[in-house]
């Protein structure tokens, strides 16, 4: 849940690093390196992706929603959901890093063109318990939020498997 403690150019500096960090960090690494866990149980970088794409998809699609209907009711959809009707935890790591760079670039040049009072539409969110009100600001802070720990951990996934050489 968003704090609401981030400035709007700080969300949108968060939304613009997010996939040149990733690709930063998985520079020059296998498919298979990007497909294989760095230790049991744990989320290959691909997986990790995959989540990232899911709640891109989820919580652009909010923003999205906020921004063409005044006021909208909007039904929660929990990502981790969402993500079983995609098919982005096969897809390769790269063709996926690219398709998620796409869509963030979409989302950014929405956002970067809105007004301050845009910012602050709102929507009604059902499904999850009792309704709440959440705003563009909002999803895009939790989104901004919700990624930054998830970049740290594809560039430690990362660091893993060069260190172990997986092939």
């Amino acid at each position: 849940m968003p704090r609401g403690v981030m400035t709007i150019k700080q969300i949108l500096t968060e939304l613009t690093d997010g996939p040149p960090r990733i690709a930063e960090a998985t520079t020059g690494l296998t498919n298979a390196q990007l497909h294989s866990e760095p230790g049991p149980g744990e989320w290959s970088a691909n997986e990790v992706l995959a989540h990232l794409r899911s709640c891109a998809d989820v919580w652009g699609n909010c923003i999205v929603t906020i921004l063409d209907q005044e006021k909208p009711t909007i039904r929660a959809i929990n990502p981790r959901t969402w993500i079983q009707k995609t098919n982005y935890p096969e897809q390769g790591f790269h063709s996926s890093l690219r398709a998620f760079t796409k869509q963030r670039v979409t989302l950014l040049d929405v956002l970067h063109s809105l007004s301050p009072k845009a910012w602050s539409r709102l929507a009604t969110i059902t499904g999850a318990g009792k309704p709440f009100v959440r705003t563009v600001q909002s999803y895009a802070e939790w989104l901004a939020e919700h990624e930054r720990p998830h970049v740290k951990q594809i560039q430690r996934i990362a660091s893993t498997m060069r260190t172990h050489q997986v092939k």
